[in-house]
């Protein structure tokens, strides 16, 4: 039998760093208000000209295909996750494939809209395709350009602060279960009741006109969040999920080495750290400098976990994510 095993990890952030100071210049808050509600000091905006959702998750990818010791031409499949596309179609998988120099190969190019947990459900749909011998060498992309879509008004203010601009990206290579490695296993799941509590309403495809002056006026084009749903919805569904994975692969919660958490707020991370009784040094953060980069901070966080030396060959790994839909995700590792 086949299973997925990560073979190479990158990411790619803007150069532009940002600060909570630098916000506060543009709206009413502080870097006290932002740290005290979320964590974050810092987030990282594209340059207009230089980056793009597809170049940033093409560089993110170029790192992790050397990591990986394989060139652009052994990817047989690209799984790409963003919430902001660089055109509203077609998506930006394909703009990754062209950029890699692969669009006279014709390989499949996916495009996931899963926002916070798009990695995760890109990971699981990438490991359906190995274990079935379908694909063998599968890049999966997450990246995002928030900033572009901000609101950067005191109207705006609880939602702009918390997000950032980023890609991660992993190779996903087929491996013989023999070995023990790769992943275990995915566990998705969604619950639409709430979808309008965390969303960018506008423009909307069951409107007569995608675009007004009256949205525009309105703001209705930006993102809206009910924060306190959210944060109570996050911290009962993250412990569940990561439950799930543990309880049908037989282990526990000690028997996991480190934990990667999606990066949408430090209390939420620090709240499921606790619920799951795991020390701080089991658990890698750092929303305080990348802010919220949606689809692209788990595979962010994953690469800088690895490359800081946190997980190790033979580790038992654990992602988990829960966002917009709202949707939620988890994936246990044998790295």
């Amino acid at each position: 039998m086949l299973r997925s095993k990560i073979a190479g990890l990158g990411y790619y952030v803007p150069e532009n760093v940002v600060t909570n100071n630098d916000l506060a210049k543009l709206m009413d808050t502080s870097d006290e208000w932002i740290r005290e509600r979320s964590g974050i000091q810092e987030r990282r905006y594209f340059t207009e000209g230089k980056d793009t959702v597809a170049g940033m998750g093409t560089q993110a990818a170029k790192i992790a295909l050397e990591r990986a010791n394989m060139q652009a031409e052994d990817i047989d499949m690209i799984i790409f996750a963003t919430l902001n596309p660089d055109y509203m179609f077609p998506g930006s998988g394909v703009l990754v494939q062209r950029e890699l120099g692969l669009h006279t190969k014709g390989i499949p190019a996916l495009d996931i809209r899963n926002q916070c947990s798009g990695f995760i459900y890109g990971l699981s749909v990438a490991d359906q395709f190995i274990r079935t011998g379908m694909y063998k060498n599968i890049l999966m992309i997450g990246s995002e350009i928030h900033s572009s879509g901000l609101d950067f008004s005191d109207r705006g203010r609880a939602v702009t602060v918390l997000f950032g601009d980023g890609a991660g990206a992993a190779i996903l290579t087929a491996s013989d279960t023999a070995d023990e490695k790769g992943i275990l296993t995915t566990k998705l799941h969604a619950d639409g009741e709430h979808a309008e509590m965390l969303a960018t309403l506008r423009p909307s495809g069951h409107k007569k006109r995608h675009i007004t002056h009256e949205m525009i006026d309105n703001g209705e084009q930006y993102p809206v969040m009910n924060g306190r749903m959210v944060f109570k919805m996050a911290v009962q569904k993250f412990p569940e999920v990561i439950k799930e994975a543990l309880d049908e692969t037989g282990y526990t919660p000690q028997d996991v080495n480190m934990f990667i958490p999606h990066q949408a707020n430090l209390r939420i991370a620090e709240a499921v750290r606790q619920t799951m009784g795991w020390p701080e040094e089991k658990v890698h953060n750092n929303i305080m400098k990348y802010g919220n980069t949606t689809a692209a901070s788990i595979p962010i966080a994953l690469t800088e976990a690895w490359e800081l030396g946190k997980i190790k060959e033979g580790d038992l790994v654990c992602l988990a994510a829960f966002g917009s839909g709202f949707t939620w995700a988890s994936a246990l590792i044998r790295w």
